[in-house]
């Protein structure tokens, strides 16, 4: 189960990185593309733990509105 779960999670993380090569995202913007590709709003915050340990992206906070984009 862990093996499938973690293949869930990378897969999630490559189809975000690539909405993310367009440009900056909101985690709103990030759940409901993840979430037209076939993945939970749970995966979704685990593919962006995933690439952010991986150091692929930055978050930044404006107010109460959190915006995600890669490192260039």
């Amino acid at each position: 189960m862990a093996e499938y779960m973690n293949m869930k999670i990378g897969k999630a993380a490559g189809v975000l990185y690539h909405r993310l090569e367009e440009g900056e995202c909101s985690l709103n913007q990030i759940k409901n593309h993840l979430n037209i590709n076939g993945f939970d709003s749970q995966i979704a915050l685990m593919a962006l733990g995933w690439l952010a340990r991986e150091d692929k992206i930055s978050l930044k906070r404006e107010s109460n509105r959190w915006s995600v984009c890669l490192n260039k």
